[in-house]
């Protein structure tokens, strides 16, 4: 593609409704979406299923952060509510239950999901794709996925496959930190993989292929939870991501999430010599101060650096983000704290681990494992999980 030029592509849920209709045809409808869940023309799925007439749309279901992205802290659960634009019953899925119950499925017959999914396994909206599935394959319902892009491209695989003792609703699969896929590509996997036995169809893209970064589509970018406002912050989050098992700041309550990091005690100028002397590709550290507005550290000065991304076809962002934690471990050991449980709930293990699906992560930096022995300790597994994620793969 040449510099500047943008893919033509129809998304999963304008293929649904200008050429798949026949999927819902006289079914009442439960759609599952957020802010991002919009056409070419920013037209909410919401709005464009509850013009047709063909079927109904009875109900909205809510991921984390909310059916608008309003809940802005990480953890906070989001109430049942009905939807001010459609006027219709909003059943949150981050609430005292993660999985739709029979009685919030007595008004429909099929699910549509349309979410944007950011292409890290440290993520949610899969895993409500997930539950969702399930209670479908519990009460007979039907599944209809819409695919949308792999924001940061559909080709590279990297990190640690998560170990199911470790499983939550951070990762509830064996899968690597980055793993490559869609929505479309992931649910299969789920339904043929893990037996999610439910009733699916899935609507892919037309015109996506695997090497196209988001901004290379002409899809237009709306931030898919409050923090990943951008795709710069999309392609560092899963690197960055592993210091929400830190009392550092990953950066939450500044207006660079996941690309600021840093802590109170961290000297800028010595925390960026040190990453630099690691000769990671694609990346430039910028040492800078800066003061979280909320979440860690809110309204005290962070010493630590920006990450600029100068070549993401070269950027690994997991053994990036694993060696920012490393850093500041070792620089700081007598100032560096890993996060204290619970995360997600999950009481009897330490956040980190809950994150990055293991405890073998952590173990290697507080033995001090060079970056090398970590990224090799991965290799293995990835080759595995290459072969099978290979059966599941559409584009």
């Amino acid at each position: 593609m040449g510099l500047g030029e943008k893919r033509k592509i129809k998304l999963g849920i304008e293929e649904l409704l200008s050429k798949r209709g026949d999927l819902l045809r006289g079914a009442r409808v439960g759609l599952i979406c957020n802010q991002a869940s919009v056409d070419h023309e920013l037209r909410h799925s919401a709005d464009l299923c509850r013009a047709r007439d063909d079927f109904k749309l009875t109900a909205l279901f809510g991921p984390q952060h909310g059916i608008r992205g309003e809940a802005q802290d990480n953890m906070i659960e989001s109430p049942h509510t009905f939807d001010a634009e459609t006027g219709l019953p909003v059943y949150s899925l981050y609430s005292e239950t993660r999985e739709p119950t029979e009685a919030m499925l007595e008004e429909i017959d099929a699910f549509v999901f349309d979410m944007q999914d950011v292409g890290c396994r440290i993520y949610t909206f899969v895993y409500t794709l997930a539950n969702c599935m399930r209670a479908a394959q519990k009460y007979g319902k039907r599944v209809v996925v819409c695919d949308r892009p792999n924001p940061i491209g559909g080709e590279k695989v990297a990190g640690n496959i998560l170990e199911p003792e470790y499983a939550s609703f951070v990762g509830q699969f064996p899968l690597p930190t980055r793993h490559g896929m869609t929505v479309c590509e992931l649910a299969k996997m789920f339904r043929e993989r893990w037996d999610i036995d439910c009733e699916l169809e899935l609507v892919l893209m037309d015109g996506w292929t695997r090497e196209l970064w988001f901004d290379q589509t002409d899809a237009v970018w709306v931030l898919p939870s409050p923090n990943i406002p951008t795709l710069d912050s999309a392609t560092v989050f899963p690197g960055t991501v592993h210091l929400e098992g830190t009392q550092m700041s990953e950066g939450r309550g500044t207006t660079k999430p996941f690309e600021l990091i840093g802590a109170p005690y961290i000297d800028p100028a010595a925390f960026r010599l040190e990453l630099d002397s690691l000769d990671l590709p694609g990346v430039h550290f910028r040492a800078c101060s800066f003061q979280p507005t909320f979440q860690k550290h809110a309204g005290s000065a962070c010493g630590g650096v920006q990450i600029h991304v100068t070549d993401r076809e070269q950027f690994e962002p997991v053994i990036t983000g694993v060696a920012t934690v490393k850093v500041a471990h070792d620089l700081y050991p007598d100032r560096f704290l890993w996060k204290q449980p619970p995360y997600e709930y999950v009481y009897d293990k330490n956040p980190f681990d809950v994150i990055t699906g293991t405890a073998s992560l952590r173990e290697a930096l507080q033995r001090g494992d060079s970056l090398n022995v970590i990224r090799d300790s991965w290799a293995a597994n990835l080759m595995g999980f290459m072969s099978e994620r290979s059966k599941y793969l559409l584009y």
